[in-house]
């Protein structure tokens, strides 16, 4: 689907708020795939790879929440 086929709201401010609401929920979907694979045991790599992020990119993005929500993150060797 291209972005002229999509539903766009006649009201810019309504098409506005639906591209924030849309952010939000990646954001979230985001949240809980890299904190399901890293309980799974997946390497930063391995979630930076499937997200075409890089390494250090997906790791500034969730390191804290990770360690706050006692997720086990494993180290370099």
């Amino acid at each position: 689907m291209s972005a002229e086929d999509a539903p766009t709201p006649q009201d810019p401010a309504d098409a506005l708020a639906a591209v924030a609401a849309l952010r939000r929920l990646a954001d979230q979907l985001e949240d809980a795939a890299v904190e399901q694979a890293m309980r799974a045991g997946w390497s930063w790599p391995d979630v930076a790879e499937a997200l075409g992020v890089t390494r250090q990119a997906v790791h500034k993005k969730h390191v804290k929440r990770l360690i706050a929500a006692g997720v086990k993150l494993r180290r370099r060797q």
